[in-house]
């Protein structure tokens, strides 16, 4: 549930201009708020109009029909040497009280929230002033096609590594930081309150619905300007989903893919299937190698072994191809010694070897002679 009253008839940019420390300026224009502020939108910050401008960090304001988002921007300091300490919302004695931004030689505390871009917390790390001459820190700021001279390069090291988007100190989920010795003594100096730009900017933005946290639900469509009161242009920024990548300055959108039934959204759609071409298969005639009749001259003839299969005759209608090269030869299985190949430089053919004669068939042995009978024997002739 929330409480508030106006016990006096002043708008809450009013209340910044008050500059009073602390949560005394909501308590004097007796506006009571229970409610916690919504956490701070994530934007980039617009290019800086020309040299010489301090940037001003958006915030969480407050009205008649609940928080609205007063959008950050490039404003001329009052003078010469003064920086800007933001505003910020305090949890104190019950309710949320707001601190009111101001203008001084020092940065002051405020609540420790981090609104980034120099502002991460305590003091400032987007520039300071040396002779007369606010220097920017190239790492922080934004220039776009400006060209500004006066620049340096400084690392940013947030030593909050719990960073958070709260928006408000003290508190149930509050920052809990407290001031230093040197945002303390700050305090005490000579403030001096918003311009007229400032206070523009946040007048414009209470009288348009579309920043109320109820309406844009903590994404305002203008969450910085380039210049205040500017909420139209090139230099108007929106807020975007935290975590989101920005695209890197001058690229070009991707176009948008073609609505695919049944696709999910946020999801490109794959490129449509091509389809398959229904071609009549080609009826061509097997290619084989052709293979020559005649062996080579100088290469002798091989002696095939009686029944050894013989090489296929090409296909007369087999289309030549361009010859393959020659594979590596390969050690056939030893075969019978024949006559050595004359040497090369010789070109001879060498002849075919003579078959061996075969023997002379050898004469049937013949019967040993049969003795004669023996009769009996012959009177001797004396």
């Amino acid at each position: 549930m929330r409480r508030f009253g106006f016990v006096i008839g002043l708008s809450m940019g009013l209340s910044a201009a008050l500059a009073v420390p602390h949560a005394a300026q909501a308590q004097l224009l007796g506006i009571s708020i229970t409610i916690a502020p919504p956490e701070l939108p994530v934007y980039e910050q617009p290019a800086i109009p020309a040299p010489g401008y301090i940037w001003t960090p958006g915030y969480w304001a407050y009205g008649p029909d609940g928080y609205f988002w007063v959008p950050g921007t490039w404003v001329e300091p009052p003078s010469v040497g003064l920086l800007w300490t933001p505003g910020y919302w305090g949890w104190r004695d019950g309710i949320y009280a707001w601190n009111g931004g101001y203008w001084g030689s020092h940065i002051g505390f405020y609540g420790g929230v981090n609104y980034g871009f120099g502002y991460g917390g305590v003091g400032y790390e987007g520039g300071y002033w040396r002779g007369g001459v606010f220097s920017y820190n190239t790492t922080v700021n934004n220039f776009g096609g400006v060209s500004v001279t006066n620049v340096y390069n400084k690392t940013v090291i947030n030593n909050n590594v719990n960073i958070t988007r709260t928006s408000f100190n003290g508190g149930n989920g509050g920052v809990t930081a407290q001031p230093t010795p040197q945002e303390q003594a700050a305090a005490q100096e000579h403030h001096v309150a918003p311009v007229a730009a400032q206070t523009q900017q946040q007048h414009l933005a209470s009288t348009n619905r579309a920043f109320l946290a109820s309406e844009n639900h903590g994404r305002p469509a203008v969450a910085a300007t380039s210049r205040p009161g500017e909420f139209t242009g090139k230099g108007v920024v929106a807020a975007r989903e935290a975590g989101s990548v920005p695209a890197p300055a001058g690229a070009k959108p991707l176009p948008t893919p073609a609505a695919v039934p049944g696709a999910r959204p946020g999801v490109a759609a794959a490129p449509a299937a091509k389809p398959l071409e229904n071609r009549p298969l080609e009826n061509k005639p097997l290619e084989t190698k052709p293979v020559a009749s005649n062996p080579p001259a100088n290469k002798p003839l091989e002696n095939r072994a009686v029944g050894q299969p013989q090489a296929a005759r090409p296909n007369a209608a087999a289309r030549p191809v361009a010859a393959a090269p020659k594979p590596a030869v390969v050690a056939a299985a030893p075969k019978p010694p024949r006559p050595p190949a004359p040497p090369p430089a010789v070109h001879r053919v060498a002849a075919a070897p003579h078959p061996a004669p075969h023997p002379a068939p050898r004469p049937a042995p013949r019967p040993a002679p049969r003795p004669a009978p023996k009769g009996p024997p012959h009177p001797e002739h004396h």
